[in-house]
């Protein structure tokens, strides 16, 4: 690999390490999975920081790569069982506190992949804010982080309904 190709793809991993800025909100560590290669859903996950001194909240995200791009989070039921839900207000980012978008609780879902998400691919994704308005961030895709670390710190049984199965 010549030196170009090698400062090239340096520069390319870096910027995936570097956050993204939106009106004092900050994104950080995006990435996104697929439970596998024929999956028609797919989750993304990340740090959202809000670093103003007024309550924010995400509102909305959109993407090419899905038929349907919604903020979701798992509710335990009556039963025990958890269940991945659309949360259609959003997600509320208190002034100068971290939200965390991580499996097992709030995440962005996609639905109906366009295409399919393998690892090492990027895609874009958009994110609303009601105060800060729009943010566009490149999210890797990484099918290597361990899925059972996030998960262990919830508890119950997962079940997504009819939505498929996304390794979230």
């Amino acid at each position: 690999m010549s030196f170009k190709s090698t400062l090239l793809a340096g520069a390319a991993a870096l910027s995936f390490a570097l956050p993204a800025f939106a009106d004092g909100i900050m994104v950080q560590d995006p990435y996104a999975r697929a439970s596998a290669a024929t999956s028609q859903s797919g989750a993304a996950f990340m740090e959202i920081i809000n670093q103003t001194d007024t309550d924010d909240r995400l509102i909305d995200v959109r993407s090419d790569v899905a038929e349907r791009v919604e903020l979701h989070t798992h509710q335990e039921d009556a039963n025990g069982v958890m269940r991945m839900m659309h949360v259609e207000e959003g997600f509320v980012l208190p002034a100068g506190e971290t939200h965390a978008l991580a499996r097992g609780g709030d995440h962005v879902m996609f639905l109906g992949l366009t295409r399919e998400l393998a690892h090492g691919d990027e895609l874009e994704l958009t994110l609303v804010f009601e105060q800060a308005g729009e943010v566009t961030i490149t999210v890797p895709v990484d099918l290597e982080r361990n899925p059972l670390r996030q998960q262990m710190q919830g508890h119950g049984q997962m079940n997504h309904g009819n939505m498929g199965a996304a390794s979230d």
